[in-house]
């Protein structure tokens, strides 16, 4: 007699391993998302208003954090905050670090701005080019190594959670029909 793969016992611990996950997961979004808000772990940045608008708009905290902390409640919110997530860490890598830039050209005096110097730049892309790492950003010193890093854990994470969210769906549906199959 050949026995169901699907039991209650299984769907139980598939989900508290899928909710501890995701869990997990909301939270590294969440620190990412405040480490970004502190370049070099200085807040002068964030103080002066020179951080850039995809850390500013906080989708790690609470696109990837906490609406993704709610799938122990509602899967749909979760798959939306970290398909948000991913979207605006996938746009942010795209734009590049908001950073202090020179714009100046041969013959005119020095000019800094702040700003997105590798939004525009058509000839190259500054995530295959870091030469450009530490030549175009000017302050904060570290800028792009930062953005690259913290926006593809944000981008990897998110992924992770919509990833996990599709399962937990599955799960949850499996665990339903298994149970109206139930002697």
């Amino acid at each position: 007699m050949l026995s169901s793969p699907c039991t209650p016992a299984r769907s139980r611990t598939c989900s508290r391993i899928l909710g501890l996950s995701l869990g997990t997961a909301a939270l590294f979004a969440a620190g990412a998302n405040m480490a970004l808000l502190f370049p070099n772990w200085d807040v002068t940045y964030l103080l002066r208003g020179l951080i850039g608008k995809h850390a500013m708009l906080g989708t790690g905290l609470w696109g990837g954090g906490l609406m993704v902390l709610t799938a122990l409640l509602s899967s749909g919110l979760a798959l939306l905050g970290a398909l948000i997530c991913f979207v605006t860490s996938g746009a942010a890598l795209k734009d590049g670090p908001f950073c202090m830039f020179d714009i100046s050209s041969f013959n005119q005096t020095q000019a800094w701005k702040y700003g997105y110097p590798f939004k525009d730049l058509h000839s190259r892309n500054y995530l295959y080019d870091r030469l450009l790492w530490k030549s175009v950003c000017l302050e904060p010193s570290t800028a792009v190594v930062w953005h690259v890093s913290l926006f593809s854990a944000l981008l990897c994470i998110s992924l992770l959670q919509l990833l996990l969210v599709v399962a937990h769906v599955i799960n949850s549906l499996l665990g339903l029909f298994c149970s109206l199959c139930e002697k």
